[in-house]
Formats: C-alpha cells, sequence, structure tokens
C-alpha cells in the first residue's frame, strides 16, 4: 500500500508509535506501537492492531476482551513516524478497566478516573495477577510485599522460587489435595514476579506451550539451539 510506504519505519526501526483517541468525545485513550504488518490488518479490517513489545506478537485490540477499536481516521504526523488513530471504542482501552490507559496525575500519584469493567475475567487470573505484579514495582518495599521481590537482591527472589518448589513437591509426596493447590498457587505468583522482574509477558510462555503441541518431549529437547 502506498500510504504505508509514507512512513519512515527505518528511522522508528520497524515500530511506530500509536496514539489512540476516542472519535467522539477526543479522549486519549492509550498509546501502542505498530509494525507494517500490524497497520495493514488494522487498515485492511478497519479494527486496531497493535504489535505488543511484551508478547512479542501481532495482537488485535479487544482479542480476549472484545473492547474493540473501530477506526474512524488514521492520521499520520509531519515527520512520518508516529500516527494518531480516531477510533470508536467499545467498552474501555485500559486493561485495568477504566477507559483511558493515562488515569494517574503524576504531580500527586492520585487516580483521576475510575474502574468502570471488571476485566479479570475478560483477561484471566494470569494476564490480570501478572498487570497487578507490574504495577507494584514502584509501590513502598516496606509495605508491598512484592515491590520488596522486585526491588531487592535477585537471588532474595530466586531463592523463593525454589522454597516454594520444594514445598510443593512435599505437599504432592503427601498426597494433600488443599496443599498442592496451595503451593502451586504460590510457585506460579513467584514466577510471575520473576518475569515481571525481566519484563517477559506470561503470554510468550502460552506461545512456547503452543508451539510444543503436537511435538514430544524428546523432540522438543533436540530442537532447542544448543550453545
Amino acid at each position: 500500500m502506498q500510504a504505508i510506504e509514507k512512513i519512515d519505519w527505518e528511522k522508528t526501526n520497524g515500530l511506530i508509535p500509536v496514539v489512540t483517541q476516542d472519535a467522539t468525545t477526543n479522549e486519549v485513550l492509550m498509546l501502542a506501537y505498530m509494525n507494517k504488518e500490524a497497520l495493514e490488518l488494522t487498515i485492511n479490517t478497519n479494527y486496531a492492531h497493535y504489535f505488543s513489545r511484551t508478547k512479542q506478537r501481532i495482537w488485535k485490540k479487544g482479542e480476549s476482551s472484545n473492547h474493540t477499536q473501530e477506526i474512524v481516521n488514521i492520521m499520520l504526523d509531519c515527520d512520518n513516524d508516529t500516527l494518531l488513530l480516531k477510533v470508536n471504542q467499545e467498552g474501555v482501552a485500559c486493561h485495568t478497566g477504566r477507559k483511558s490507559c493515562f488515569f494517574t496525575d503524576l504531580q500527586t500519584n492520585e487516580e483521576v478516573s475510575k474502574i468502570e469493567v471488571d476485566t479479570t475475567a475478560a483477561y484471566g487470573v494470569i494476564d490480570t495477577l501478572y498487570h497487578t505484579i507490574l504495577e507494584r514495582k514502584n509501590d513502598d518495599p516496606n509495605k508491598s510485599y512484592t515491590s520488596k521481590l522486585l526491588n531487592g537482591e535477585e537471588n532474595s527472589m530466586l531463592k523463593k522460587i525454589v522454597e516454594e518448589s520444594g514445598e510443593f513437591t512435599f505437599a504432592i509426596k503427601d498426597n494433600d489435595e488443599k496443599e498442592i493447590i496451595y503451593e502451586a498457587a504460590d510457585i506460579t505468583y513467584h514466577v510471575l514476579v520473576a518475569l515481571a522482574s525481566k519484563n517477559i509477558s506470561p503470554d510468550r510462555v502460552k506461545q512456547e506451550l503452543a508451539r510444543r503441541f503436537g511435538m514430544s518431549g524428546i523432540e522438543e529437547k533436540n530442537s532447542r539451539t544448543k550453545k
């Protein structure tokens, strides 16, 4: 498409920032990124598609929540390196359940808009927990256990994973169903904290698991790049 070629893809290293705005109210909803394929999908389907840097894949806005963005206009800025989308927003734009992703006053640290939709069911407990962990990064470590793990020594965080793994194996050995579930939840939480410390979305783990479908364990191990 000739319009897409007007974008300075080389300048943006293949990812162009996209400001998304409500076409009716002009409220800024979010900032995301597109690669060329995501922009082509957006134009061809008339619904916003983005490239997630944390998930390392293209995603249609609303693919999990059904809170889609129908395109009204796509505007290119004067430097040919930023897009403005004007959209009809279905539901809310933010994964927190707020209309806009911009809801925290930087100077007062106050949340200026309220949650409109409970998105836990839409995104699933793992993704919701992961985003909550990310939000705790800048909390006071003396008041937040998650922040303490993320801002403390890495070895302390890793020791907790080893510790919880040991408790899980003992629960399995003891055939204690209640403890098995409890300890499995503990491991999951601490693994998500470790992923968050490296800014690796659990979606990428899901992608890896999906890649292994139909592949034997031996075949999968042999397919790994050996160092």
